[in-house]
């Protein structure tokens, strides 16, 4: 066999070090060689990076990390996230153990602390599929299997990007054709409020518009630092963004006993004790709410708008649940919508931006990551800036962005697909309905136990009432009463919830968060196991008969 002489420089060049070479598994040819072996090439090779390291050690002790504990951004320490913390660790650890054989009082863990609703089991919008699937292999598109109203669709997003291709890059702001198709989303659902399509960015998830509108907020030092006010109990996002970025959390309360409803003076009473220490420059508001299930009335909303113009404060409004609204006599209301009613003084004022996301409402589409934000007024200047930021990571995963176009732009009731999707989007929304009122009325049934109504999101977020005792031996142990209380509940039972001091709570207090993603039946399994648990649990620690 000949070998080229352009060949035989390149591995000439990659064994530099093995001349003369054998070139047996290379050609198939047998060469005598005096040289060492490609193997003992690779040895020699190793001993020596082997003889490098060594030379790297002090008195026998290895050079010190530059990155340790010691060294690592303090900012990084200080980030804590509850919905994957020690509990979810710990869940993970026991279903191992369960894999491998091991016994437990129960065959397996429910994880009903994150809302991951294909996780638990709900099955995925057939058109949205569809729509992603086309886009991923145009091929599919000679199909009879793929109907018509997809393949409209997933043509017209393949045109709008580079090469026709969704493994091309687009632009920073997203896909121009799936922009304006969210901004006719926004005005149909507004009922006819205005929205200019470049006002919309696509990103990847809520969470990334989240941080990225944080970070162009958070500036100053000591008492000139950004203070960002959030909802307590709020989603750990937010706390976490605002500890890696070194802001100030300022911490406004829902009110419990009012089935979780923003008070207009409590919002007061954070501004001003702020104040003293940092500068109060956001709002962010959670609605539907996460963790507390509640939807903010109209009313509500108008108040935080009010306190926002008058306190000059950049709005953040997360609506990611829209779309998951269950109690009857409740309503989703944009805070855009209600800006916009509110007149020109304030519309064309206030700084506020909304994020939506896939990854809830109807399609729980959380694996694609795709989402948006609409940005309303904020300075030409400072929004230059965002699209600079927002081009430093290239461009959001565009099967994400197809997923987005689907939700915006589902199919129309003259569209052949629509019963299917109709039906679909009913059953899911009207099954979370039902698990919403079951939950509230097992959990209100159960001693030690108050549920509020699941109003809209995907979780409950119950009070428990956890005996001195038990709150005595929590903190001899080091941690938080309703930790105690969740671990306890992870081992006996297998359910995995997270505690409420992960997402805040007024001191004395003590609550958990749980999904209402898992089917009726498992669902139903779930809270008799929390009743009887949380029973045996005030008995221990009561003495309770």
């Amino acid at each position: 066999m000949c070998i080229s002489l352009a060949a035989r420089s390149l591995i000439a060049g990659a064994l530099d070090q093995c001349s003369p070479l054998t070139l047996t598994s290379l050609t198939g040819v047998r060469h005598k060689s005096q040289g060492p072996s490609v193997e003992k090439c690779g040895q020699m090779r190793f001993l020596t990076a082997e003889a490098k390291a060594s030379a790297g050690r002090l008195d026998g002790k290895l050079r010190e990390k530059t990155l340790t504990l010691d060294t690592l951004n303090p900012q990084v320490k200080a980030v804590e996230y509850a919905v994957r913390g020690p509990i979810v660790i710990k869940a993970g650890e026991i279903e191992r153990y369960l894999e491998e054989g091991g016994t437990k009082p129960f065959s397996e863990v429910i994880k009903a602390n994150i809302g991951d609703a294909h996780a638990m089991g709900q099955k995925p919008i057939t058109f949205l599929r569809q729509v992603v699937a086309l886009c991923t292999f145009p091929e599919l598109m000679d199909s009879p299997s793929f109907p018509e109203d997809a393949k409209r669709r997933a043509r017209r997003i393949l045109q709008g990007c580079g090469g026709h291709s969704l493994g091309s890059y687009s632009a920073s702001p997203g896909v121009e054709c799936i922009r304006k198709d969210i901004a006719a989303y926004i005005e149909q659902r507004d009922e006819g409020v205005p929205s200019d399509w470049e006002n919309i960015y696509l990103t990847t998830g809520a969470s990334d518009g989240i941080m990225t509108i944080l970070r162009l907020l958070v500036s100053g030092k000591d008492s000139s630092r950004t203070g960002v006010m959030i909802p307590i109990p709020q989603y750990p996002l937010y706390s976490a963004a605002i500890s890696e970025m070194d802001a100030v959390q300022v911490n406004y309360y829902l009110d419990e006993d009012n089935c979780w409803a923003l008070d207009i003076n409590e919002l007061h009473r954070s501004y001003q004790a702020a104040k003293q220490h940092c500068q109060p420059r956001v709002i962010c508001i959670i609605n539907p709410g996460n963790p507390t299930g509640q939807v903010q009335s109209k009313k509500c909303i108008e108040e935080v708008l009010h306190f926002a113009y008058e306190e000059n404060l950049f709005v953040m409004s997360d609506e990611v649940y829209q779309d998951n609204v269950y109690a009857p006599d409740c309503q989703f209301h944009s805070f855009k919508k209600v800006l916009y009613e509110m007149g020109p003084e304030y519309f064309n004022s206030v700084e506020l931006v909304s994020f939506h996301s896939t990854s809830k409402g109807y399609t729980g589409e959380c694996g694609f990551r795709g989402g948006y934000m609409e940005v309303i007024n904020m300075d030409p200047e400072v929004k230059a800036q965002l699209v600079k930021l927002l081009s430093v990571r290239l461009c959001p995963p565009l099967a994400g962005q197809a997923a987005m176009d689907v939700i915006v732009n589902p199919p129309q009731p003259e569209e052949h697909t629509f019963k299917q999707f109709h039906q679909e989007k009913s059953s899911v929304l009207g099954a979370l309905a039902e698990k919403a009122k079951l939950t509230e009325k097992i959990l209100n049934a159960v001693p030690g136990i108050k549920c509020n109504p699941v109003q809209g999101a995907m979780y409950a977020f119950p009070r428990i009432f956890i005996p001195p005792k038990a709150v005595e031996e929590a903190k001899a142990l080091g941690m938080q009463p309703d930790m105690l209380y969740c671990l306890r509940l992870l081992e006996e039972t297998g359910i995995c919830v997270v505690p409420g001091s992960g997402f805040g709570q007024k001191d004395g207090t003590y609550h958990f968060r749980m999904t209402i993603l898992p089917s009726i039946e498992k669902l139903k399994v779930l809270l008799g196991k929390v009743r009887d648990f949380h029973i045996g649990f005030l008995k221990e620690y009561s003495g309770l008969e």
